[in-house]
């Protein structure tokens, strides 16, 4: 884990680990006074995590009434997930030719630890290594806006998938669908990289959407 340098962030990855932990779920008001006091900090780093968190579509605000954890639609949810396919697929088209050999190797070994998690029912390391993976794939993007955009969808589809992988993908799947964009990457063909990635993402978006009904 990247130990974080502010109390923003700091404050950001303890209600993310709360809600993976179950303690808040969607439609949950978060108390900014509460959250100051547990963690023994002002409530202005607070704010700020609180507001990032609203801009990533995990905090919904309500006007005079607070914070709450977000109830996303099925639409939503499928806009999100779209949306990131896009994004992603687009960040590693982009770069493809930049990934060495040995690079792929990694991303092999990240998709046979994702699975290895899986089969033991470890949700949180199968998010954490899925996490890790995807942002590897991403690394070599130099467009700031795009990235900026890629990090703002990315807490918010783990918490997603943290909930619901284990209903929708068995452990042989969560390899099988990870392996498939490594195996387009390596093959170099920039539509068959996007048509993968964009897949990955509508596929898992749908899953979800259908659960949410």
């Amino acid at each position: 884990m990247i130990v974080k340098t502010t109390y923003k962030d700091q404050v950001i990855e303890h209600i993310y680990e709360l809600i993976l932990d179950g303690l808040y779920s969607p439609g949950d008001q978060i108390k900014e006074s509460l959250l100051a006091k547990e963690m023994g900090i002002s409530r202005a780093p607070v704010r700020e995590a609180l507001k990032e968190l609203i801009a990533s579509g995990i905090i919904a605000y309500r006007p005079q009434v607070g914070n709450f954890i977000a109830l996303l639609s099925p639409k939503e949810i499928i806009d999100a997930y779209t949306l990131r396919g896009v994004l992603e697929g687009y960040a590693i088209m982009e770069t493809r030719e930049e990934f060495t050999e040995n690079e792929i190797g990694i991303l092999h070994r990240m998709v046979e630890e994702m699975q290895n998690f899986a089969h033991k029912g470890d949700r949180k390391m199968v998010v954490k290594v899925g996490g890790d993976f995807h942002d590897f794939l991403v690394s070599k993007n130099i467009n700031l806006p795009l990235g900026e955009n890629l990090q703002r969808l990315s807490l918010r589809l783990h918490v997603l998938f943290y909930r619901y992988w284990s209903t929708i993908y068995t452990p042989g799947e969560i390899g099988a669908r990870h392996l498939r964009i490594v195996s387009a990457l390596a093959g170099g063909n920039s539509a068959q990289i996007e048509e993968t990635v964009r897949q990955h993402y509508t596929e898992t978006g749908t899953k979800i959407a259908l659960l949410q009904k």
